[in-house]
C-alpha cells in the first residue's frame, strides 16, 4: 500500500471546507485554491453555491487568496455554480488527469508552490494534485453517491484514509 502513498497522500486533512481559512493560508504561503465543487464543497444536489461557500471565497479573497474550480462534472454544473462567485472553473476535468489543473494555474496566474488543490477524494482529487505537483487537502464527503462505483472507490480510499488520519493526528 505504501506504493502508493505517492499519489494519495494528502498534504492536509480538514473536517469541512472551511477549515481551509485565510489564516491558514497565509501561513503556508497558499496564494490560491483550486477546489472541486461536488461533496466538498455542497452535495450534488446544489445547484448554486451555500451561504457558507459564498462566505467562504469571500474571505479568500479578502484575503488575497485566489479560488478557481476544478471538477469532473459537466460545463453547465460546473459553470451555474461558479457564475455567481466570478470565480474561474473548468469542467470536465478528468481527473486524475492533470490538465485543468494546469488551466486554473494559468488563468489564477498563479506558480504550482503557491497553490492547493482542495477535494474530497483521493482517487481522483488528491491523485491530481500529487501528479501535478501541488499541495492538496482532502475533506470527508459531505453526501456520496450510492452507486456501486461510488461505494467500491470509497471503501479502497477508506483504508488509506483511517492511515492518514491517525499518522497526521501523532
Amino acid at each position: 500500500m505504501r506504493i502508493f502513498d505517492k499519489y494519495l497522500r494528502p498534504s492536509f486533512i480538514f473536517e469541512t471546507f472551511d477549515g481551509l481559512t485565510p489564516d491558514f493560508c497565509r501561513e503556508n504561503g497558499i496564494t490560491a485554491i483550486v477546489s472541486d465543487i461536488d461533496n466538498t464543497l455542497v452535495t450534488y444536489d446544489d445547484a448554486e453555491p451555500t451561504p457558507e461557500v459564498t462566505e467562504w471565497v469571500r474571505a479568500l479573497a479578502s484575503a488575497g487568496v485566489s479560488v478557481a474550480f476544478v471538477s469532473n462534472n459537466d460545463h453547465d454544473r460546473v459553470s451555474r455554480f461558479a457564475l455567481p462567485l466570478g470565480v474561474p472553473a473548468f469542467a470536465k476535468s478528468g481527473k486524475p488527469m492533470t490538465g485543468g489543473l494546469g488551466l486554473a494555474l494559468e488563468a489564477l496566474g498563479k506558480e504550482k508552490n503557491e497553490v492547493l488543490l482542495l477535494g474530497d477524494q483521493l482517487l481522483t482529487d488528491i491523485a491530481a494534485a500529487n501528479r501535478f505537483g501541488i499541495r492538496s487537502a482532502v475533506v470527508p464527503p459531505i453526501k456520496d453517491k450510492k452507486t456501486l462505483f461510488f461505494r467500491a472507490k470509497r471503501r479502497l480510499e477508506r483504508s488509506f484514509m483511517k492511515r492518514y488520519l491517525a499518522e497526521y493526528s501523532k
